[in-house]
């Protein structure tokens, strides 16, 4: 398929502005740099938003609680922020975060975990499982059924959401519904025909996924661990249903659909689609890309089935 004629105008904004790739960057410049605020579009209105602290491996994490309008208690859906472990906050998927409370008529917590390279791995992944953990255990006081937490997130946040569904079965203390994994990090490794075909001119670059994988990692033995590079693990039986979206042109594909296959292989429901023309981020960009709204759309149409009792495997 040809570049989405959408993604390849924002493209050529983006090369117009000359900004340095994010290689040549400090993370602190990066965080300052890095606004794709102006492509979500106008924030819908929710029943209700909360900010609040939980208490964290690290300390006080924050967290951003949407509810939707109506009475509870609601599913909830922990969502996690991409940026490579390194850049990206709770504003970054405000409007995603409020669209999908609307859609799927869930509680949505949105995690601010914490980022490399200050804290390195596994600091984001514990957060991220603490944080879902404390979802499960103060369900009531928020709004949200127990019985009914699903995890998601894009990126990175796709793979702390993978990697937390992991946890979660490991460890035994949560039960998840659900894993809604965004063109997810899924594997320590750069060996793809998606990284050959799309290393360079389709805003992720090879260079901006080393330059966070090497913020992230201690070292190299971290990217052997499942728990930063969830496609490692030997056995993924016993996780739950997940949808997984890719998208086309982005050096990310492969591994996402990769750790589809996998799972479907481990005998979870998987429902995965790939997005033709797409680049990495357009689940950010519902404001500037139809086919980012239509991902969300999909998303928080996944999460009602699942919700209601039914997924259906793909």
């Amino acid at each position: 398929m040809a570049l989405d004629p959408q993604a390849r105008f924002l493209l050529e904004q983006m090369e117009a502005a000359g900004a340095p790739p994010m290689s040549q960057l400090s993370p602190e410049e990066a965080r300052i740099t890095t606004d794709f605020s102006a492509l979500a579009g106008e924030p819908e209105e929710v029943g209700k938003i909360e900010n609040r602290k939980i208490a964290g491996p690290g300390g006080e994490m924050p967290v951003r609680i949407y509810t939707p309008k109506g009475e509870g208690p609601f599913p909830a859906l922990v969502y996690y922020h991409g940026g490579g472990w390194v850049i990206g906050d709770l504003e970054t998927v405000e409007v995603p975060c409020r669209i999908l409370t609307n859609l799927a008529n869930c509680v949505v917590v949105s995690v601010d975990y914490r980022l490399a390279p200050e804290h390195k791995f596994p600091a984001a992944a514990d957060d991220s499982y603490e944080a879902v953990k404390w979802v499960a255990e103060n369900a009531a006081t928020i709004g949200v059924d127990p019985n009914r937490i699903a995890v998601g997130g894009d990126s990175a946040g796709g793979n702390l959401a993978a990697v937390v569904a992991l946890m979660a079965r490991d460890k035994g203390e949560v039960s998840l519904a659900y894993q809604m994994l965004i063109y997810p990090v899924t594997n320590h490794s750069y060996a793809t025909e998606s990284y050959t075909e799309n290393a360079d001119g389709y805003l992720l670059t090879k260079d901006s996924m080393e330059w966070f994988w090497n913020h992230y990692l201690r070292n190299e033995e971290d990217g052997k661990n499942p728990y930063a590079s969830p496609l490692q693990a030997k056995d993924l039986s016993g996780l739950p249903p997940a949808l997984v979206l890719t998208g086309e042109f982005d050096p990310l594909r492969d591994e996402g659909e990769a750790y589809a296959e996998r799972l479907k292989d481990a005998g979870v429901p998987v429902e995965a689609t790939r997005y033709d023309g797409m680049i990495h981020g357009f689940f950010w960009m519902p404001g500037a890309l139809k086919k980012g709204r239509k991902s969300i759309e999909q998303a928080a149409d996944a999460l009602k089935r699942v919700f209601h009792g039914s997924v259906a495997s793909k």
